[in-house]
């Protein structure tokens, strides 16, 4: 902004200083013309005199060599009379040199003439000597005198301030045709003086003599044309001076008259009676010459005055003008940049720190103050900064009706997901309580297909309290081994069975993110089984990485993703968005996100070697723990009976027992087991009361999984699945305390104590304890070789179906590949 304001300032001062610049250089080279035309009138002081005593020197020389060639004088008398006036020529011509050298660097007109008068003066230098000598005539020595006098009459004439000056040409008009007439007087004085000299005229003097009289009176006619009064009233008083007079009259009887010829004159008197008129006329010269000095003078002066003051004044204007325009434009960059800095400010800090806060509110939605305008000006910038504040203040009461609805509608989501799992733990009650007293293995597969479904609508449930930003009220407060969280997550899905996994049991998590670390993986486990087709297994590999931290992969061999929607699905990950619309398409990757996001996770997507996905789950170390002292845990108590069932059928029989009731293997590279979901196949009814006894006993879910891989609640005070509040939360209105030891359902036949599900979670609505399951009677031997009998059978018919399922799954698994 300051280079713009910079340059609108700058431009027109630039224009002005160019146009300033273009008029004051006008006068300056106004006042230069001038100032050489003022030293060029000047330097006609020097070239006057000079004229003057040259026509002095060339009027007595004429005479001289006239006498000479009459021999009425001498060479001697000759040289020593011309020696007088040559020494005052001299000196003269010496004057005119310093005065005129400075300004021969000038105009070219003025040089040109300056050195045509130069080079005529040297001539007469090697004129002088002839005229001792005698070897030149007098009308060659007149000749080249006057060559020279009218060379230096020409640079007389030559100053001029330009044709707009008219007023100014005419004062160099007028010593110029008064330098005239004293030339043309001094050429007749040359004539007359050396005619008197010789004692006679010559054929063509009275000739000569007439026609300089005619440019006399041209000269005097044009001077009193172009002179003042005041010169005209100089000269007509020089005229009228006796000298001047009797040099006139003397001169008028040289002039041939009908009764006589032209009378030859004395010399003597003739020279002195012109040299007085020929001083007058020098006295007025000097006079019309100092006239138009001091006029150039003047002008000169008075036009650098002038180019001074509009220099002066167009300096002070600029001055003024920058000044001014300085003081605005700084106001104006002041208020933009106060302006700037306050819409920063909100961008940058308060917007994003008030959006932050209305974001992360959990209870009631806190007054957000709107900084005031910071520029109060009234002008358009301060109705700019008027109008920002107003914006700022409609986005702030936006984001607080938006941060109001979406509490509302975190609300309604919390409040559905907890009546949801109330209801799903009640109905995962009711299918423990089924289970137990199932003895037909059809009815007792479906029942388990139920239970799984509960779990999975019960992880449902927790998504949405993810969406929502609520912690989960399940915690375990000890560390679990890392193998033992990739089980639970593994036991929370469908497919479990497809699911191999390779941990290492050196690694273990903070108790406080276990669940959430289970929830994370099942969501990636469940979208790997998915979208991959149903024969084909999911490997899962946990091991520590440098740094101190784990890493846990995921890789299926489904079709996989594009890259773009790889890149898409990454920026996810590693930015949690806010819930919305695309949350309910694709919730796993958004709860992923979230749940990575509150732990510090980092979850990334990429293309597996051959096909399908590699998911990177990367443990931060803050999540990572020592391993807890070890204890011993209670047998189950199923184990044994198992191990009679089994050694009680033949080997085949006994591999298909193990494969479909066995407890969950916790092992690397092992298949897990059918913790929740059972079976899949069908079986005979005979077994189902023993299969039963023997598949509750084991891990069956997630909270099975970790409890059987650490102590009981009784023993460690650990409050997993438990529904305690987080520490320092707010009771529900309505609930109850949770009870400060375990509830239990009994002892069951095998001496452990049975499970109770929703025992630990707070009381709901007056709902009656759950009646203390009774043991089950020992069953008949030959009870269960029926049902194993049964069993078998059912093996057996499934072996034979497994071809048609196997291409049902396989063709659902591509159709779910295409529609990931």
């Amino acid at each position: 902004m300051r280079t713009k304001l910079a340059t609108v300032l700058v431009i027109p001062s630039l224009a002005f200083m160019v146009v300033a610049g273009v008029q004051t250089f006008s006068l300056i080279g106004q006042a230069t013309v001038l100032d050489e035309f003022a030293d060029e009138v000047a330097v006609g002081q020097q070239i006057t005199t000079l004229v003057h005593d040259l026509q002095t020197e060339r009027d007595r020389t004429a005479g001289d060599l006239a006498a000479l060639a009459a021999n009425k004088s001498t060479t001697p008398q000759v040289e020593a009379d011309l020696q007088q006036y040559q020494e005052v020529s001299d000196r003269s011509a010496a004057e005119f040199r310093s005065a005129a050298e400075p300004l021969a660097g000038g105009a070219a007109a003025w040089r040109t003439s300056y050195n045509r008068a130069t080079d005529a003066l040297d001539d007469l230098g090697t004129l002088r000597g002839s005229v001792s000598s005698g070897a030149v005539s007098t009308q060659t020595v007149f000749d080249t005198y006057t060559r020279g006098i009218d060379a230096l009459l020409t640079l007389l004439a030559q100053p001029t301030p330009g044709v707009e000056r008219p007023e100014l040409n005419e004062i160099v008009v007028r010593y110029v045709e008064l330098s005239r007439i004293k030339e043309v007087s001094s050429q007749l004085r040359a004539k007359l003086f050396a005619a008197a000299s010789a004692g006679r005229y010559g054929p063509t003097d009275q000739v000569e003599l007439t026609d300089l009289r005619a440019q006399q009176l041209a000269a005097v006619a044009d001077f009193q044309a172009a002179a003042t009064d005041a010169q005209l009233e100089r000269y007509d008083q020089a005229a009228r001076d006796p000298k001047f007079a009797a040099a006139v009259a003397m001169e008028q009887t040289t002039i041939p008259s009908g009764t006589g010829g032209a009378a030859v004159l004395d010399p003597f008197r003739w020279w002195s009676l012109s040299e007085d008129r020929h001083d007058l006329l020098r006295e007025v010269e000097r006079d019309v010459l100092g006239d138009a000095v001091d006029e150039a003078s003047s002008r000169s002066g008075a036009q650098l005055r002038t180019t001074i003051l509009v220099a002066g004044a167009v300096l002070f204007v600029l001055v003024i003008a920058l000044l001014i325009s300085v003081a605005i434009g700084r106001s104006i960059a002041r208020s933009l940049r106060v302006l700037r800095g306050h819409a920063l400010q909100v961008a940058q800090q308060e917007l994003p720190d008030a959006l932050e806060r209305l974001r992360a509110v959990n209870a009631g939605v806190p007054t957000i103050e709107v900084s005031p305008s910071a520029v109060r000006s009234m002008d358009e910038v301060g109705e700019v900064s008027e109008a920002f504040v107003a914006v700022h203040r409609s986005a702030v009461n936006l984001a607080i009706e938006q941060a109001a609805m979406r509490r509302n509608v975190n609300a309604m989501f919390v409040n559905l997901a907890r009546r949801s799992q109330v209801l799903v733990e009640r109905q995962l009650e009711l299918l423990d309580e089924l289970e137990k007293s199932e003895v037909d293995p059809d009815q007792l597969a479906n029942l388990f297909k139920l239970d799984h479904l509960a779990a999975r609508m019960r992880r449902n449930d927790e998504s949405l309290l993810v969406l929502a930003g609520t912690e989960a009220r399940r915690r375990w407060n000890e560390p679990v081994a890392l193998s033992t969280v990739v089980l639970a997550a593994a036991a929370e899905i469908e497919e479990y069975t497809r699911v191999r996994q390779d941990a290492f049991d050196q690694v273990w998590v903070v108790g406080h993110a276990v669940g959430d670390l289970v929830h994370l993986l099942a969501e990636l486990l469940e979208n790997a089984t998915h979208f991959s087709p149903p024969f084909v297994p999911v490997h899962i590999t946990a091991q520590s990485a440098p740094g101190r931290s784990a890493v846990i992969e995921i890789t299926d061999e489904g079709l996989g993703m594009t890259d773009k929607a790889i890149r898409e699905a990454n920026a996810l990950l590693a930015e949690p968005p806010a819930a919305d619309v695309a949350a309910s398409e694709r919730m796993g990757h958004f709860v992923v996100s979230h749940l990575a996001a509150r732990h510090g996770i980092r979850v990334q997507l990429s293309a597996g070697a051959n096909r399908g996905l590699v998911a990177t789950v990367r443990l931060a170390p803050a999540l990572l723990a020592p391993a807890p002292p070890p204890r011993e845990l209670p047998e189950p108590a199923a184990r044994p009976m198992l191990t009679a069932v089994a050694a009680a059928v033949p080997d085949s029989v006994s591999r298909e027992l193990r494969l479909n009731v066995a407890p969950a293997v916790i092992g690397a590279g092992s298949l897990v087991g059918a913790g929740a979901g059972g079976s899949t196949g069908s079986s005979g009814a005979g077994g189902a009361a023993a299969l039963s006894a023997a598949r509750r006993t084991q891990p069956t879910r997630a909270e099975d999984v970790l409890k059987s891989a650490g102590a009981t609640a009784s023993a460690t005070g650990s409050t997993w699945w438990s529904g305690e509040p987080p520490t320092g939360a707010e009771p529900e209105l309505g609930s109850t305390p949770p009870p400060a030891t375990p509830v239990t359902g009994g002892v069951m036949a095998s001496g452990l104590p049975a499970r109770v599900p929703m025992a630990q979670l707070p009381d709901q609505a007056d709902t009656p304890a759950p009646p203390a399951p009774q043991g089950l009677p020992e069953p008949d031997p030959e009870a269960v070789g029926s049902m194993l009998a049964r069993f078998y059978g059912g093996v057996r018919r499934a072996e034979a179906e497994d071809t048609t399922d196997t291409a049902a799954r396989l063709v659902a698994g591509h159709v779910n590949q295409e529609a990931r």
